[in-house]
């Protein structure tokens, strides 16, 4: 009986040492590059994350608005401009962090019902807070106003030179296509809001504009809906895309990045996708960690974190390497930064 218990306890000993070297391999296993080119444009440039503006800094002016966006150049002139956009009735790919008007604007629907040429030639104003219950209208509209009660309006934005104000008082609509043009250097960040077949609609036309442009080095796209994310892993597998095609992933994807690395089997993250948008924390995750960061630049990905407001926040992630930092307040995050320098 004890002879039995000894082989079976040697068997078992052996098994354990042989899963222990695999593993030992696959921890020791080079890391794959998931973003092909050997320069990924979403990595940081020097000591410092890039400055991100969240939808043009939408504590500083309406977001998702191109005066904004010029707010946030003028804060600094390399800025990532972050975005949110969804498709009109008439095929344009405007900016919006919600999928309806009844927010953001003097006027109600789903963007998807509206017609561009329409919200252009009624005037309808960007320039909005209202309150809304699943993206309905339910109380008074209400114009934006900065934290401190000031109310903002186009003519408040410091513009580069040559550059006027579309309108004094109203927030116009803003299409991709300008804001792709506005700034013809800068990085962008185009997070898809609607979903389905709407969604779908809307990367269509948006790779049409990058293609136009020339712009498939600086902008990368997002969302969390899984059929868009699978759309883009799609496009890329198929070759229908440059080799230079940005996406990031949604939650799933994130996820699954996250428990591998924990575990050390990250060699097995194999999505072609170029950069992580994360939170700090995440159902009790610490998701800013510098090994987390380190082990995503062994992968050549960049690492950046949302929607960071708090000046500890930003310190610390300049300090555990962060590549990018998002936040709602351009002018803060800057004056973060020239203390550092």
């Amino acid at each position: 009986m004890q002879v039995k218990t000894k082989k079976r306890l040697k068997i078992v000993a052996i098994v354990l040492a042989a899963i222990a070297l695999v593993y030992a391999v696959i921890a020791l296993w080079p890391r794959p590059q998931n973003f092909a080119l050997d320069e990924n444009p979403m990595m940081k440039d020097g000591d410092l994350p890039i400055l991100i503006a969240h939808g043009g800094g939408n504590r500083e002016f309406p977001d998702n608005t191109l005066e904004a966006f010029y707010n946030a150049y003028s804060v600094d002139p390399r800025a990532m401009m972050e975005t949110d956009v969804s498709i009109t009735a008439d095929g344009v790919v405007i900016l919006s962090h919600d999928t309806t008007l009844d927010r953001k604007t003097n006027v109600t629907g789903a963007i998807a019902d509206w017609n561009y040429s329409d919200l252009i030639a009624q005037k309808v104003d960007f320039g909005y807070t209202n309150p809304t219950e699943d993206g309905v209208l339910n109380g008074e509209r209400k114009h934006f106003a900065t934290d401190d009660g000031v109310e903002k309006y186009p003519t408040d934005v410091t513009y580069p030179d040559g550059i006027t104000p579309r309108d004094e008082t109203v927030f116009l609509a803003t299409t991709l296509e300008e804001l792709i043009v506005a700034f013809p250097e800068n990085r962008i960040n185009v997070e898809i809001k609607q979903e389905g077949e709407l969604g779908k609609r809307a990367l269509t036309e948006i790779l049409r504009l990058l293609t136009e442009y020339d712009a498939f080095d600086r902008v990368v796209l997002a969302s969390f809906h899984g059929e868009i994310y699978d759309e883009f892993r799609r496009l890329q597998d198929a070759g229908e895309v440059p080799e230079a095609f940005m996406y990031s992933p949604g939650t799933a994807g994130a996820t699954r990045y996250f428990v591998l690395q924990l575990l050390n089997l990250d060699v097995f993250f194999g999505d072609g996708m170029c950069v992580f948008q994360l939170p700090m924390e995440q159902m009790g995750f610490n998701l800013a960690t510098k090994g987390l960061v380190n082990n995503a630049h062994r992968h050549n990905l960049a690492v950046h974190y949302w929607t960071i407001n708090d000046v500890e926040d930003m310190k610390y992630l300049i300090e555990i390497g962060a590549d990018g930092i998002m936040t709602d307040y351009p002018h803060r995050l800057q004056e973060v930064y020239d203390a550092e320098q």
